[in-house]
Protein backbone atom coordinates (compact mmCIF):
# COMPACT_ATOMS: atom_id res chain seq x y z
CA UNK A 1 0.00 0.00 0.00
CA UNK A 2 1.56 3.73 -1.18
CA UNK A 3 0.42 6.09 0.94
CA UNK A 4 0.56 9.73 0.03
CA UNK A 5 0.13 12.17 3.21
CA UNK A 6 0.59 15.83 3.08
CA UNK A 7 -2.20 17.75 5.02
CA UNK A 8 -1.30 20.99 6.04
CA UNK A 9 -3.31 23.72 7.73
CA UNK A 10 -5.69 23.15 10.39
CA UNK A 11 -6.66 19.09 9.41
CA UNK A 12 -8.12 16.68 11.57
CA UNK A 13 -5.58 14.16 13.03
CA UNK A 14 -5.17 10.88 12.18
CA UNK A 15 -6.86 9.57 9.00
CA UNK A 16 -3.53 8.92 7.39
CA UNK A 17 -1.82 6.93 10.20
CA UNK A 18 -5.19 5.14 10.83
CA UNK A 19 -5.28 4.16 7.09
CA UNK A 20 -1.80 2.66 7.12
CA UNK A 21 -1.99 0.75 10.26
CA UNK A 22 -5.44 -0.44 9.16
CA UNK A 23 -4.01 -2.10 5.91
CA UNK A 24 -0.74 -3.56 7.61
CA UNK A 25 -3.12 -5.61 10.26
CA UNK A 26 -3.51 -7.03 6.29
CA UNK A 27 -0.28 -7.69 5.93
CA UNK A 28 0.57 -5.23 3.34
CA UNK A 29 3.78 -3.92 2.97
CA UNK A 30 3.61 -0.22 3.41
CA UNK A 31 5.44 2.87 1.89
CA UNK A 32 4.89 6.29 3.38
CA UNK A 33 5.24 9.17 1.50
CA UNK A 34 5.14 12.74 3.16
CA UNK A 35 6.85 16.33 2.56
CA UNK A 36 8.42 15.97 5.72
CA UNK A 37 10.55 13.73 7.74
CA UNK A 38 8.66 15.13 10.96
CA UNK A 39 5.50 13.65 9.18
CA UNK A 40 6.88 10.21 8.56
CA UNK A 41 8.00 10.14 11.79
CA UNK A 42 4.51 10.53 13.97
CA UNK A 43 3.31 7.56 11.66
CA UNK A 44 3.76 4.61 13.84
CA UNK A 45 2.79 1.36 12.55
CA UNK A 46 5.13 -0.85 15.10
CA UNK A 47 6.58 -4.23 13.22
CA UNK A 48 5.08 -3.76 9.75
CA UNK A 49 6.84 -3.85 6.54
CA UNK A 50 7.57 0.19 5.95
CA UNK A 51 9.38 2.17 3.96
CA UNK A 52 9.51 5.77 3.95
CA UNK A 53 10.13 8.89 1.48
CA UNK A 54 10.30 12.13 1.43
CA UNK A 55 8.48 14.25 -1.31
CA UNK A 56 6.10 17.31 -1.91
CA UNK A 57 2.92 15.73 -3.72
CA UNK A 58 3.54 19.11 -5.95
CA UNK A 59 6.93 18.43 -7.27
CA UNK A 60 5.95 16.25 -10.10
CA UNK A 61 9.76 15.35 -10.61
CA UNK A 62 10.49 15.04 -6.82
CA UNK A 63 6.93 12.63 -6.21
CA UNK A 64 7.62 10.40 -9.58
CA UNK A 65 11.34 9.75 -8.37
CA UNK A 66 10.06 8.46 -5.17
CA UNK A 67 7.35 6.65 -6.21
CA UNK A 68 9.52 4.33 -8.61
CA UNK A 69 11.90 4.17 -5.97
CA UNK A 70 9.00 2.20 -3.72
CA UNK A 71 8.21 0.41 -7.09
CA UNK A 72 11.08 -1.59 -7.17
CA UNK A 73 10.82 -1.93 -3.65
CA UNK A 74 7.48 -3.85 -2.94
CA UNK A 75 6.52 -4.09 -6.77
CA UNK A 76 3.40 -2.33 -8.32
CA UNK A 77 0.68 -1.39 -6.16
CA UNK A 78 -2.65 -2.91 -4.72
CA UNK A 79 -3.48 0.08 -3.20
CA UNK A 80 -2.46 3.79 -3.18
CA UNK A 81 -4.56 6.46 -0.95
CA UNK A 82 -4.39 9.90 -2.13
CA UNK A 83 -4.51 11.54 1.72
CA UNK A 84 -3.14 15.33 0.93
CA UNK A 85 -4.95 18.56 1.06
CA UNK A 86 -4.43 22.38 2.31
CA UNK A 87 -7.45 22.83 5.02
CA UNK A 88 -7.54 26.53 5.12
CA UNK A 89 -10.50 28.80 6.19
CA UNK A 90 -10.90 31.55 2.64
CA UNK A 91 -13.58 33.50 1.72
CA UNK A 92 -13.72 34.57 -1.61
CA UNK A 93 -11.04 36.77 -2.50
CA UNK A 94 -9.08 36.49 0.18
CA UNK A 95 -6.21 34.23 -1.48
CA UNK A 96 -4.18 35.51 -4.49
CA UNK A 97 -3.97 33.77 -7.57
CA UNK A 98 -1.01 32.15 -6.38
CA UNK A 99 -2.00 30.81 -3.34
CA UNK A 100 -4.86 29.22 -5.09
CA UNK A 101 -3.23 27.13 -7.61
CA UNK A 102 -1.30 26.12 -5.03
CA UNK A 103 -4.29 24.81 -2.86
CA UNK A 104 -5.10 22.91 -6.04
CA UNK A 105 -1.86 21.25 -6.55
CA UNK A 106 -1.84 19.97 -3.39
CA UNK A 107 -5.58 18.94 -3.33
CA UNK A 108 -6.13 17.87 -6.89
CA UNK A 109 -3.28 17.68 -9.09
CA UNK A 110 -1.10 15.41 -6.67
CA UNK A 111 -3.21 13.29 -6.92
CA UNK A 112 -3.63 13.59 -10.74
CA UNK A 113 0.23 12.65 -11.03
CA UNK A 114 0.17 9.95 -8.41
CA UNK A 115 -2.42 7.81 -10.73
CA UNK A 116 -0.90 8.85 -14.17
CA UNK A 117 3.05 7.22 -12.94
CA UNK A 118 0.77 4.26 -11.35
CA UNK A 119 -2.13 3.42 -12.40
CA UNK A 120 -1.29 2.17 -15.98
CA UNK A 121 0.37 -0.25 -14.49
CA UNK A 122 -1.99 -1.66 -12.10
CA UNK A 123 -4.50 -1.59 -15.25
CA UNK A 124 -2.06 -3.86 -17.00
CA UNK A 125 -1.72 -6.10 -14.15
CA UNK A 126 -5.38 -6.00 -13.96
CA UNK A 127 -6.47 -5.03 -10.65
CA UNK A 128 -5.70 -2.21 -7.81
CA UNK A 129 -7.22 0.42 -5.79
CA UNK A 130 -6.61 4.22 -6.51
CA UNK A 131 -8.31 5.96 -3.08
CA UNK A 132 -8.55 9.49 -2.51
CA UNK A 133 -9.41 11.50 0.85
CA UNK A 134 -12.64 13.79 -0.26
CA UNK A 135 -14.14 16.36 2.01
CA UNK A 136 -16.60 19.40 1.35
CA UNK A 137 -20.40 17.44 0.61
CA UNK A 138 -21.40 21.01 0.02
CA UNK A 139 -19.04 24.11 -1.15
CA UNK A 140 -19.01 26.46 1.99
CA UNK A 141 -18.09 30.15 1.03
CA UNK A 142 -15.92 30.44 4.33
CA UNK A 143 -13.88 27.51 2.23
CA UNK A 144 -13.32 28.43 -1.24
CA UNK A 145 -9.72 26.96 -1.98
CA UNK A 146 -11.08 23.33 -0.50
CA UNK A 147 -14.47 23.45 -1.71
CA UNK A 148 -12.79 23.66 -5.32
CA UNK A 149 -10.13 21.35 -4.38
CA UNK A 150 -12.96 18.75 -3.29
CA UNK A 151 -15.27 19.06 -6.20
CA UNK A 152 -12.07 18.47 -8.33
CA UNK A 153 -11.41 15.33 -6.42
CA UNK A 154 -14.78 14.71 -7.34
CA UNK A 155 -14.42 14.93 -11.05
CA UNK A 156 -11.12 13.60 -11.11
CA UNK A 157 -12.01 10.03 -10.10
CA UNK A 158 -14.98 10.04 -12.52
CA UNK A 159 -12.32 10.56 -14.88
CA UNK A 160 -9.64 7.80 -13.28
CA UNK A 161 -12.97 5.34 -13.70
CA UNK A 162 -13.68 6.02 -17.00
CA UNK A 163 -10.23 5.37 -17.88
CA UNK A 164 -8.99 2.55 -15.69
CA UNK A 165 -11.95 1.07 -14.39
CA UNK A 166 -12.81 -1.25 -17.16
CA UNK A 167 -9.33 -2.37 -16.34
CA UNK A 168 -9.87 -3.64 -12.95
CA UNK A 169 -8.93 -0.61 -10.79
CA UNK A 170 -11.01 0.36 -8.70
CA UNK A 171 -11.04 4.78 -8.32
CA UNK A 172 -13.02 5.66 -5.59
CA UNK A 173 -13.39 8.77 -2.94
CA UNK A 174 -13.58 8.71 1.17
CA UNK A 175 -15.85 11.90 1.78
CA UNK A 176 -15.97 13.18 5.14
CA UNK A 177 -18.21 15.44 6.02
CA UNK A 178 -16.63 16.81 9.40
CA UNK A 179 -13.61 17.16 11.69
CA UNK A 180 -11.45 14.44 12.36
CA UNK A 181 -10.46 13.11 15.92
CA UNK A 182 -10.34 10.28 17.65
CA UNK A 183 -13.19 9.35 20.28
CA UNK A 184 -15.50 11.52 18.30
CA UNK A 185 -18.02 10.71 15.38
CA UNK A 186 -15.33 11.19 13.06
CA UNK A 187 -12.76 8.55 14.95
CA UNK A 188 -10.02 8.14 12.02
CA UNK A 189 -9.85 4.31 12.82
CA UNK A 190 -13.48 4.12 12.31
CA UNK A 191 -13.17 5.57 8.86
CA UNK A 192 -9.89 3.81 7.62
CA UNK A 193 -12.25 0.59 8.14
CA UNK A 194 -14.11 1.93 4.62
CA UNK A 195 -10.43 2.70 2.94
CA UNK A 196 -10.03 -1.09 3.54
CA UNK A 197 -13.73 -2.24 2.43
CA UNK A 198 -13.24 0.21 -0.39
CA UNK A 199 -10.46 -1.66 -1.69
CA UNK A 200 -11.81 -5.34 -1.14
CA UNK A 201 -15.16 -4.26 -2.76
CA UNK A 202 -16.05 -6.91 -5.56
CA UNK A 203 -16.06 -5.01 -8.80
CA UNK A 204 -19.90 -5.28 -8.97
CA UNK A 205 -20.32 -3.59 -5.74
CA UNK A 206 -17.85 -0.91 -6.38
CA UNK A 207 -18.60 2.54 -4.92
CA UNK A 208 -17.08 5.42 -6.92
CA UNK A 209 -17.94 7.85 -3.36
CA UNK A 210 -18.24 6.72 0.22
CA UNK A 211 -19.79 9.41 2.20
CA UNK A 212 -18.79 9.47 6.02
CA UNK A 213 -20.96 11.36 7.68
CA UNK A 214 -19.92 10.51 11.88
CA UNK A 215 -22.99 8.45 13.13
CA UNK A 216 -25.04 8.58 10.07
CA UNK A 217 -23.37 6.92 7.10
CA UNK A 218 -24.19 6.74 3.64
CA UNK A 219 -22.78 5.48 0.62
CA UNK A 220 -23.00 7.31 -2.75
CA UNK A 221 -23.67 4.90 -4.99
CA UNK A 222 -22.50 2.25 -6.69
CA UNK A 223 -19.84 2.54 -9.56
CA UNK A 224 -19.30 -0.77 -12.42
CA UNK A 225 -16.85 -0.78 -14.87
CA UNK A 226 -17.90 -1.34 -17.75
Amino acid sequence: MFLIEQNRGDAGPGIGQAVARRFAREGLPIALIARSEATLKALDLGAARVVTRVADSTDEVALRSVLDEVVREFGVPDVVVYNAAIIQADAPGDLSVRDQLDAWAVNVVGALTAAAHLAPAMAERGNGSFLITGGMPEPKPQYVSLSLGKAGVRTLVTLLDQNYGSSGVHVASVTVAGAVAPGTDFDPDEIAEHYWRLHTQPQHLWEQEFLYSGSGMSGLGPTVAA
